[in-house]
């Protein structure tokens, strides 16, 4: 299969976290292992330059985001030995969104996950906009929640978004049930339908998106794979667990018992890793302890000092990983960190 036809399959793609320096500089080894590490753990690709990369790594003093997307870029190149999709996030208004697109299609990336956050901007602005960037690589479309930024978008909107030629995939993330269903019966409506594949980034309950079959006009339509902040930990076991669901939508009793007994507890867990409690002011952080607490982060350092831990959320990532032991990867991990490292 080519990159593009995986993501249509369906797959694992976990968001790329940023690894720095105690003094706030990008750690290349570690970055480079980072990206390692999803290509072992079975992965089918990798979004860099999203929510988890941090958005900082945009801003002029900082200067990131090329060395960050090439870092993976060349690495995967290099290394994965098999189709494996490249996303590169793209933000702001039309001109800065195209820009971003053209440097990701320079460095061999093939799809563009677009931010929805635009300030401003109506839904015709947006579809303008994803035509723009369509026109350079083909559009991840993005239905983001509104607790960190996203907005309300209409079944129209995603109607026509799905019917704009260079649409590949939409990534489900309004945290909202019934928002989620308003985007796939709308995806179901359009001309396009067929060839573009339904992604969840409903972190809150990633097993139900993925065991969940829509009955459309169209046919019965599943979550083809996840786009998740939550998968960029724990990696090993998220693409298991996509084979687990693969087996349950067969019939397979044993596969759906054990998904829908996980269903719970990975929302458990991601509450813990997204600081839930904490309003999602430790997302970051969290993310970065878990890695930290396998090797393959030196420390839990972002962009924005103030994104750290909150109150009680290292002991929550304690208990978690305590409680689902079927849910992490450290033996894993630990096995291949030297190697990664190298």
């Amino acid at each position: 299969m080519t990159p593009l036809e995986v993501l249509a399959h369906g797959t694992v793609i976990p968001a790329h976290p940023l690894a720095l320096t105690a003094g706030s500089d990008l750690d290349e080894r570690r970055q480079r292992a980072l990206t390692r590490y999803y290509l072992a753990a079975g992965a089918g690709g990798v979004a860099v330059a999203v929510h988890t990369t941090q958005f900082e790594i945009r801003e002029p003093g900082v200067g990131l985001l090329r060395p960050v997307l090439e870092l993976a870029a060349e690495t995967v190149d290099a290394e994965a030995g098999r189709p494996f999709v490249k996303v590169a996030g793209a933000c702001g208004y039309t001109a800065q969104a195209v820009a971003e697109a053209e440097l990701a299609a320079s460095l061999g990336y093939d799809a563009v996950l677009l931010s929805p956050a635009v300030p401003g901007a109506d839904e015709k602005g947006l579809i303008d906009r994803a035509r723009a960037v369509g026109e350079v690589l083909p559009v991840i479309g993005f239905y983001l929640q509104e607790a960190v930024g996203g907005r309300y978008l209409s079944p129209a909107f995603w109607s026509a978004f799905t019917d704009l030629p260079s649409t590949a995939a939409v990534k489900i993330a309004p945290f909202d049930r019934y928002r989620t269903a308003d985007v796939i019966r709308a995806v179901a409506t359009a001309d396009r339908a067929d060839e573009v594949a339904l992604y969840t980034g409903n972190d809150d309950d990633i097993i139900g998106d993925l065991l969940t079959p829509y009955a459309t006009p169209g046919g019965r339509r599943w979550f083809a794979g996840g786009l998740l902040g939550q998968w960029s930990v724990w990696t090993r076991s998220a693409v298991a667990l996509l084979e687990d669901v693969r087996l349950a939508r067969t019939g397979d009793h044993a596969a759906v018992v054990r998904c829908l007994t996980r269903r719970p507890e990975l929302t458990d867990a991601n509450q813990a890793v997204f600081d839930v409690r904490g309003g999602f002011r430790g997302c970051l952080a969290g993310v970065h302890e878990v890695l930290r607490r396998q090797g393959l982060l030196a420390g839990t350092w972002c962009l924005d000092p103030s994104a750290v831990l909150s109150p009680g959320q290292a002991e929550e990532l304690t208990r978690v990983a305590a409680a689902y032991p079927w849910l992490t990867d450290d033996a894993f991990v630990a096995e291949h960190l030297d190697d990664w490292l190298r």
